[in-house]
This record gives C-alpha cells, structure tokens and sequence, in this order.
C-alpha cells in the first residue's frame, strides 16, 4: 500500500518540529559541564589517583623541617581546624547536606575530602593528614588546572589536578630543576611551572556558589585585572615571603630573590593565628606558640601596610564645608579587602574637633554591642540570594546588592558635611580605618555553632564569645582652616 505524498510531507514535519523542540530543550545552561569529568562536584578537584597515597606533613619535615616549620602553624595548615570554618561547614551541613559542602572542603582539606575521611563538619576521628588543612602533598601534587573547563569557564572551588604519583613512587613537583639527589630516595622530583604562576592559588582563592556559579570571593580576578599582574607580580611574591620583601615587592614592583620566598602563607587572617597560638600555649607547645605569634604580627602588620588616608577639605564660598577623606589601596595586590567581602569589615571612623576639643563630626564609633552604625562608610560588600533579600551564608548568596571594594592602587573618596560654628578658626580631623574580619553578630553566630567535638574551652580557653579584635589600618589626622586662604585674601 502506497503512502500518499501529503502525509509523508506531513511526518516529516511533525518530526522536524519534534526534533527542534528536543534540540532546544537540550540547549545546555549557562554553567553547564560535563558531570563526569568533576566527579567530586561541587568540588572542582580531580585527582589522578593511583597507588600512592597522600603523605602526612610531618614525613615532609624530615627532610624540609626549615619549610615545615613556616608552614606549621600558617593559615594553610589551621585552613580544617579554623573554628569560624568549622562553624559554618556545620551550619552549612545541616542546611545543604554534605554532598554541597564537600565544595568547602575540597579546598580546606583536598586530602580529606577525596579520600572520603571527612564527612561534615568536626575533627573527631580524622588522620593527622585530613587536619592538616592545605599540606605539602597538595601544592606540590599539581600537576595541572581545569579552569577553562569549569561551569563559570573561571578557576573556581577548586579546579586542580592532583596526581601524587604511580606504580609506587611518589612524586613531588616543584619550580626549580631537581638536584641528582632529590627526594632521597622518598619521591621523585619533576620541574613544574604551576608553581610560579598565580594559577596554582586561584584554584582554591575564587570561590563561587556552588549553583549559580557566583563569585563570592574572586581574588584571583581582581589581581588578574590590575597592575601587579601586569607587572609579573604573582601571589607567591607577597604572601611567601617576610614583611619587608612584602613591602620592597609592592613599593617597587621588583621580584623576591629565590632565596626571599618562605611558606607563611600569610595574609590577613590574624585572628586565626591568634586562636592558634591560644591553643598551643594551652597545650604546652611554646615553640609553635612562639611561631603563631609572629604569623599573628605579621598579617596586623600586613594590614597596616596595606593601606594609606588622605584628608582634604572642601570649602564653598570659602568656608569649610566638607572633609574629603581618600582611602588608597597601596600595596594589596588584589582589592582591598577581598575573600569573602560580604563578611569582611573595613571602615572609617571620623572625629573632627574644634579648638576647645568640641566634637563637631563623628562617624564610624563601634556601639556598645559590636556593632557598626547604620551610616558607617563601609567598604565591603552585601550579599542577596535568590529571592533578593539580604543573605551573609554562602550558600545562600548568589549576587551582590552593593560591593564597594577598592581596586589595586586604587582609591575611593568619602565626604563628610560638617557644620562649623561661627568663631571656630580650625577644625582637627582624625581618621582612623579599620579592620576586622567579620560583624561581630556574624562571628558569634559561627563560634557558637562549631561541631561538639570542638569544645571552644577546652581547646583555646574561649568561656564566650570575646569582642573580635580590630585592627586600626591607619591612624591620621590633619588640622584644617575653616576659612580658604583665598577667601582669607
């Protein structure tokens, strides 16, 4: 039986049509990928795995004890064990689930998130190399990134290559060529470029939401797209070595020298050090106390060279009106502050004075609870979710309702109107801008809901939450005629 010609043209169609539609419904998302290839997602980690495992920092100090030495007791190594950490995976566990949050600790424990050991939030029953936070098994087991490949077609949570070695032998991969007796028989040893490229950081130092693909942190960008990555200055060239090559480095936009890099690792992040070093005296361990201590001085030092203020007044039909007051970026290589700027706190707080020692303009005094006014002159940022009402968690924010951020030497303005007396000849402005590293409502919610097995106590001789401590960036103050000179004249 024949089939008539119109009906085949109209099976054809309909088939057509059919196709069309499928084809658009398989359109793929904006941060589609491919599955399989990220089998840890949300973590972007892969891992080459094969027969050798991943080696304890400690069997590294043998032979390297001046490196493990600067790393033990660097952010990198209390990365697991931080407290705040620990209380947002736990809040994070109980609202997402752990398959999510295993984005967290794909960079805060690589090792113990592949290997299966950490299954939430708590340290009770892990190996000394799943505590270890970001080891030396992990920087020197790169062998290569994926950030071309991931959802946001950006380095994100994650998205290295880790290959620790095969048929037995373990592999260690640094910068410079290997010596014929490198590795002592222990590992071999391969030059690798990904140690001197920012690369190697912005796996684990842009983190974005674990659906929507947001950057929540995006260090790596903001240092990607300024001056210091023009320049070849790379994160290993300020925050691996001491504070005055820091300074030379970010003043003169000249290199460390091979021998000027160490493994501090440090940052900004003093309050971690500071509850480390708490710890250690608690244990007895005076020597890592004593380390703790100096990573602890160096990031308020860090801090303090980060930044600079001006203060310039604004004068309309010759009299003061205004105090200009100029927050520069100096030596961060990245916006400051970064990370997570939706919980960091940099601030001014503004005192001007008359003669008599009147106040005639403040702004940006903490209250008596910790908290900061309503109209402070902030620069950080707020988070939103989905719904676009305000959001601090992570994995509720996807997008900024407002990120004020100051670029690499990059600056901002702020004004201030002031109301001056009549009989007032001169105005003394004091500007102060300050640092903590997170609102005080915020640090205590996490301190408060750590895992039980990490008692606050027992472990740092924390009885309730302390006021988090503030860093004053930089103190300055100028004296201002109320009148212009050219008025004057």
């Amino acid at each position: 039986m024949s089939i008539p010609v119109k009906a085949v043209r109209v099976v054809l169609i309909v088939s057509l049509s059919l196709f069309l539609v499928s084809y658009a419904a398989a359109e793929p998302a904006v941060f589609s990928f491919d599955r399989s290839f990220y089998p840890y997602y949300p973590s972007l980690i892969k891992w080459e795995k094969g027969d050798v495992p991943f080696a304890p920092p400690q069997k590294c100090g043998g032979c390297h004890a001046k490196q493990y030495a600067e790393w033990n007791g660097s952010v990198h190594n209390m990365a697991f064990e931080d407290p705040i950490y620990q209380g947002e995976l736990n809040k994070a566990v109980k609202a997402v689930g752990h398959e999510i949050t295993r984005q967290c600790e794909g960079c805060h424990s690589p090792a113990g998130m592949l290997t299966g050991e950490i299954k939430g939030a708590g340290l009770a029953g892990l190996s000394s190399m799943a505590l270890a936070g970001v080891s030396c098994d992990i920087c020197h087991s790169i062998s290569g990134v994926t950030h071309q490949q991931t959802p946001s077609r950006d380095p994100e949570n994650g998205s290295m290559i880790l290959s620790t070695g095969q048929n037995g032998v373990p592999v260690k991969r640094a910068p410079f060529k290997p010596g014929p007796n490198c590795g002592g028989g222990f590992h071999s040893c391969e030059q690798s470029n990904f140690q001197l490229k920012a690369d190697l950081c912005a796996s684990c130092h842009q983190v974005y939401h674990y659906d929507s693909h947001f950057p929540l942190e995006a260090t790596y960008n903001e240092w990607k797209s300024g001056p210091y990555a023009q320049l070849d200055i790379l994160c290993q060239d300020c925050h691996m070595v001491d504070i005055r090559t820091f300074r030379e480095v970010a003043d003169t936009f000249r290199k460390p020298a091979r021998g000027d890099y160490r493994h501090y690792f440090n940052g900004a992040n003093y309050l971690l050090s500071y509850l480390g070093a708490e710890a250690a005296k608690k244990s007895g361990d005076k020597e890592l106390a004593k380390r703790l201590m100096n990573q602890y001085e160096m990031a308020v030092e860090r801090l303090k060279s980060a930044a600079d203020v001006e203060i310039t007044p604004v004068y309309r039909a010759g009299q003061l009106s205004e105090v200009k007051v100029r927050v520069k970026n100096l030596r961060a290589g990245h916006n400051l502050p970064t990370s997570l700027t939706n919980v960091r706190q940099m601030w001014l707080e503004i005192t001007a004075r008359d003669g008599n020692g009147r106040v005639l303009l403040s702004s940006g005094s903490v209250k008596d609870d910790g908290s900061l006014p309503d109209d402070v002159r902030i620069f950080n940022s707020d988070g939103m979710g989905k719904d676009f009402h305000f959001a601090v968690h992570p994995w509720v924010v996807t997008a900024f309702q407002r990120h004020e951020t100051i670029p690499a030497r990059g600056y901002k303005d702020v004004y201030y109107g002031i109301n001056v007396p009549q009989g007032v000849r001169s105005v003394s402005v004091e500007a102060k801008l300050r640092y903590r590293q997170a609102d005080q409502n915020v640090a205590e919610a996490l301190l408060a809901s750590v895992p039980p097995d990490l008692n606050l106590k027992e472990k740092y001789g924390i009885e309730k939450i302390p006021r988090l401590p503030i860093v004053d960036m930089v103190i300055r103050e100028e004296k201002l005629a109320v009148q212009s000179k050219q008025h004057g004249q």
